[in-house]
């Protein structure tokens, strides 16, 4: 792994070469658009922000005017009076001035504020409403960084940047329309650069949009990468990978280095380019304005007040060398945002569907294909009947399908084809709360929140009293460790339930899953990760809770496949074979062979 400090690296000479022109100005104004929409429901800030902004463009176009009064007429005519009258007059609109800025920044940052509030929760909404599919294939990281960075620079865009941008153009304008009336001599030569102004900060613009989508993306690829160590690192110590996971890390961070390198060095030329032109119109204007002062057709005042102009136009085009970069960014954040909020769902509620009453977990296969992502099937013709009450266990050797057919019933993904009913209910057609508030799931990976205990179990039931929680942790053998924790149920678990063993957090998630009380159980070999002792009970405990529930069990264990009133014997997507253990041992010779090597062994 190299040593070499960061700040010695070279850029790579590729980097350059990968920056592309920018979008479309139609893309990007529906993205700038549709970013500004979320200003809606903060139009009384919004609005309130730019009156103050034209108020105080006012008084700002005023003050020069009231210095050439004080130097031609208070200094240059030696009146004290005068100077005396005036000087409170310039302080009192300063105080003014700067009350209505303060006003103008906080009401601006208020609704700002207020579209990033909305816009992490619908970001948020949307991820927690999209289906399996679409985790399977998206990056943790990436999706942090959108929903926290991203956003924020929307944030920016619809706040200050916006406001300073506005604030620019109509000072500008102004200025130009006072310098010319003042002297349309200087005032028509004062916009002899603005064009090439204006064109340097767009073109600066064209190059850093898409530099700055660069930069966002291999922040995203960093993140991820810190992000997979951070929760693997008890893999990557087991394996003693720490060196070739700072080396991989390094190698995207000095990607990552290389591109900001490069916008700082864009950056670097731009600023100071238009700075440089701003200062020839000046020098130009005092120049001419000094020759006419001598020819006694322009009084000192006069070109005092013109060079104050001069400096409040150059202030408006120099940030808009900034903001042009900002507004660049922030439509490269809004189309990686909006690129979420627009995905579509694979799983959703149909138009029409209803809500699913309370089952008797009658559940029916009929002719069931499953692809995942359209590729190769992992379920092919699948068709079963479980009736109410009854224990379906699934066997199969690995990629048999036998968790796709338990995520079929809740509907984390849909079938191809075919179709699935609960009580003759087609599950497409019924809503999703409704369905799986009454199917309780207890997966082989148990994820807990770092939360307390309680609020863990009470997870799909946030209203159940301390008696029930208590009750259903009692039923998964889980009440008598929980009371050793340091604070009982109020005990924090920590991220992913770090603090427990992989039995504890089983027992937990099968406590959750019982606080439903639900019509229809999976359970993925939830009794993977707890001893024998542990396993006897639990299993008690399943036995009675199972009656009068519809239960799916992925079987790896002999005491499992026991409880079974029909065990489906899954080969490359097909049920090969049906029955009870006894009469598999009889017929099937597949069925025998796994009994002996996933289950007896």
């Amino acid at each position: 792994m190299s040593t070499t400090s960061p700040h010695r690296r070279q850029p790579p000479k590729k980097a350059a070469t990968q920056i592309r022109v920018a979008l479309p100005p139609a893309g990007s104004r529906w993205i700038l658009g549709r970013s500004y929409r979320y200003l809606k429901g903060y139009l009384r800030f919004t609005t309130g922000a730019y009156v103050f902004t034209i108020v105080i463009t006012l008084l700002t176009l005023f003050i020069p005017q009231l210095i050439r009064q004080i130097v031609d007429q208070g200094i240059g005519q030696k009146n004290p009076g005068l100077l005396a009258s005036y000087i409170p007059t310039l302080l009192g609109i300063m105080v003014v001035k700067g009350v209505l800025t303060f006003l103008q920044g906080r009401w601006t940052e208020i609704a700002s504020q207020g579209v990033a509030y909305d816009l992490r929760n619908a970001l948020h909404h949307k991820l927690s409403s999209l289906s399996f599919s679409y985790h399977d294939h998206a990056q943790t990281g990436e999706l942090l960084t959108r929903a926290i960075q991203d956003v924020e620079r929307i944030r920016f865009l619809t706040g200050r940047a916006t406001l300073r941008l506005f604030e620019g153009s109509i000072l500008m304008l102004g200025t130009l329309v006072v310098l010319v009336l003042m002297n349309p001599r200087l005032g028509l030569l004062s916009l002899a650069t603005i064009p090439i102004l204006v064109a340097v900060a767009f073109r600066f613009g064209s190059i850093y949009r898409p530099l700055s989508q660069q930069i966002q993306q291999q922040l995203s690829v960093l993140t991820t990468r810190l992000e997979q160590n951070l929760r693997g690192s008890r893999v990557v110590k087991a394996f003693a990978q720490e060196g070739a996971e700072i080396a991989r890390f390094e190698r995207e961070n000095e990607q990552w280095f290389h591109l900001s390198e490069l916008s700082v060095r864009i950056l670097a030329v731009n600023v100071p380019l238009i700075d440089f032109v701003a200062s020839i119109s000046t020098a130009i204007i005092i120049w001419f304005g000094g020759r006419l002062i001598i020819l006694n057709q322009l009084t000192i005042g006069e070109l005092v007040a013109f060079t104050t102009y001069l400096s409040q136009l150059v202030n408006p085009v120099r940030r808009l060398g900034q903001i042009i970069p900002a507004i660049a960014m922030a439509a490269a954040s809004g189309e990686r945002i909006f690129e979420i909020l627009d995905a579509d769902s694979k799983v959703t509620d149909a138009p029409d569907a209803i809500e699913l009453p309370r089952i008797q977990g009658a559940v029916h296969f009929e002719n069931v294909s499953f692809s995942y992502l359209g590729q190769q099937e992992v379920l092919k013709d699948v068709s079963f009947e479980a009736a109410p009450g009854q224990v379906i266990a699934l066997l199969g050797a690995t990629g048999s399908g036998k968790s796709s057919i338990i995520s079929l019933i809740p509907r984390f993904y849909d079938s191809t084809n075919g179709r699935i009913t609960i009580d003759d209910y087609d599950i497409r057609q019924v809503t999703l709360q409704s369905l799986r508030l009454q199917i309780g799931t207890v997966l082989q990976e148990t994820t807990l929140f770092a939360t307390s205990i309680r609020e863990n179990i009470a997870m799909g039931r946030p209203d159940a009293s301390e008696e029930e929680i208590i009750a259903a942790a009692m039923d998964a053998q889980a009440h008598n460790f929980i009371l050793e924790t340091p604070n009982g149920y109020d005990t924090e678990v920590g991220e992913r339930g770090i603090t427990l063993s992989g039995g504890q957090k089983q027992r937990i998630a099968i406590a959750r899953t019982l606080l439903m009380n639900p019509r229809i159980l999976i359970l993925d070999d939830a009794m993977s990760s707890v001893d024998t002792d542990t396993e006897r009970l639990i299993q008690i405990a399943l036995e009675r809770l199972m009656q009068g529930r519809t239960s799916f069990i992925i079987a790896q264990r002999l005491s499992t496949v026991r409880l079974a009133d029909q065990i489906l014997v899954l080969d490359h997507g097909r049920i090969a074979a049906r029955g009870t253990h006894e009469e598999l041992l009889r017929s099937s010779g597949l069925y025998t062979d796994l009994f002996h090597q996933q289950i007896k062994s």
